[in-house]
């Protein structure tokens, strides 16, 4: 996928496909995990849930609204009949929206509704990420695991080099007791590692909401993060951003507030009528007389001590908010973008000279056994070339971790594509 090509945003949407960037299928099937089972995902869900049914009951707030009532007495007085009186009205009742309120609201509500909605795609964007930073960081430890336990077998080895040097006289118990101490340095590293390792396996567990006995994992240097980490990409790709997006649709929420906190200015017309059986006429009527009446009221406010002058000064001071915040937001998703493409780009030189570090690193330790084995020569060089080599093919490890790291912020910065 790396290319210098300038990509198009739907070209974008595709290529930062979620599927498409992680082609890893432990890690697809981890992700997939996640997206059904993680807490914090099923908690945003529900947000956006409640922000559609606050879109609904603005839409509905357009409509007339109908209620029904029953009611009944029986009286009765000394030598006079039973009186039974009942009343089943109907009311209905409608605000007409002179003002653009209710529209208001509406626009206010669908703006907030969008708004959720992508704020829980960037739940689901961070958590795709952080299961992919788990995962590879997973891999990067099962390889300096490899690499540890490797230079554990190298370090024993010369143990036992080191002694059958010493009784034939070409070395010294220092030399001996060097080799040792280097051997269980090593092993006592291993098991830091594998601490670490758990931990991480733990912390990927609580993300995807399953709890396993181990997290099945490939082995380094047989995956990788497909995304073009060498493209120039367009400026309007920003605009994919989940984030942005959420601020963008706050600013037009918040826009529509003032038109409502406007529209308190302007008087609100409300119609209602009635309709309903009764048998209250004045005499005795089975099924009851049908009444029908409507009433028109207009009302102006005069005075409310100032409260709708604050509401208007309020509503226009969060609407600064949202505009700063939806600035910020652009501004924050070009650092990323930059930064993001910037670390791939050094981390890929970087791993080049790390490989030539690593050759140089494994001539320098064999040329040191060889003198070693055929000369007098102390032991020290020895353990100077083996520490270099351990440090540098671990340090390889963790460049590579940050090359990968480098490209799952790429994918974020790029508001990846996180549809299922």
């Amino acid at each position: 996928l790396c290319c210098s090509a300038h990509l198009t945003s739907a070209q974008t949407a595709d290529s930062t496909a979620w599927r498409n960037v992680f082609t890893d299928p432990q890690l697809r099937n981890l992700i997939g995990t996640a997206l059904e089972h993680n807490a914090d995902l099923r908690t945003a869900n529900l947000n956006v849930e409640q922000a559609d049914a606050g879109l609904r009951m603005a839409r509905l707030a357009m409509l007339p609204s109908l209620t029904v009532g029953a009611e009944g007495s029986l009286s009765k007085t000394k030598d006079a009949a039973t009186t039974k009186t009942y009343n089943v009205p109907l009311t209905l009742q409608w605000e007409v929206d002179l003002s653009g309120r209710l529209r208001g609201e509406k626009r206010a509500a669908l703006a907030s509704y969008w708004s959720t909605a992508e704020t829980e795609r960037a739940v689901r964007l961070q958590l795709i990420a952080s299961v992919a930073t788990h995962y590879y960081t997973l891999v990067m430890m099962g390889e300096q695991l490899r690499v540890t336990r490797q230079s554990m077998n190298n370090a024993l080895q010369t143990v036992e080099v080191m002694e059958a040097l010493k009784e034939v006289g070409m070395q010294n118990e220092a030399a001996v007791s060097q080799a040792r101490a280097a051997y269980l340095n090593i092993a006592a590293s291993e098991k830091g590692l594998l601490q670490q390792l758990k931990t991480t396996e733990n912390a990927l567990m609580v993300l995807i909401g399953e709890k396993h006995d181990s997290i099945c994992r490939t082995t380094w240097g047989n995956t990788d993060v497909c995304i073009a980490d060498t493209t120039t990409y367009a400026i309007e790709t920003l605009a994919n951003r989940p984030d942005v997006k959420a601020a963008e649709y706050a600013l037009k929420a918040q826009m529509a507030q003032v038109n409502v906190a406007r529209a308190a200015f302007y008087p609100q017309l409300t119609i209602s009528a009635s309709a309903g059986w009764t048998n209250s006429v004045g005499e005795i009527v089975n099924p009851g007389q049908i009444l029908l009446n409507a009433i028109g009221s207009l009302v102006q406010p005069l005075f409310n001590k100032g409260q709708n002058r604050a509401n208007l000064r309020i509503a226009k001071a969060r609407q600064e908010q949202a505009l700063v915040a939806f600035n910020q937001a652009l501004l924050a998703a070009g650092g990323e973008l930059s930064d993001a493409l910037s670390a791939c780009r050094l981390s890929s030189e970087r791993l080049v000279l790390r490989k030539q570090e690593v050759a140089a690193a494994e001539r320098a330790y064999e040329v040191s056994k060889v003198v070693m084995q055929n000369s007098s020569a102390t032991y020290l060089e020895v353990l100077t070339a083996q520490s270099t080599l351990i440090q540098s093919r671990l340090t390889i490890i963790t460049d590579w971790l940050d090359h990968i790291q480098g490209k799952i912020n790429l994918f974020k910065a790029l508001g990846g594509n996180v549809e299922k």
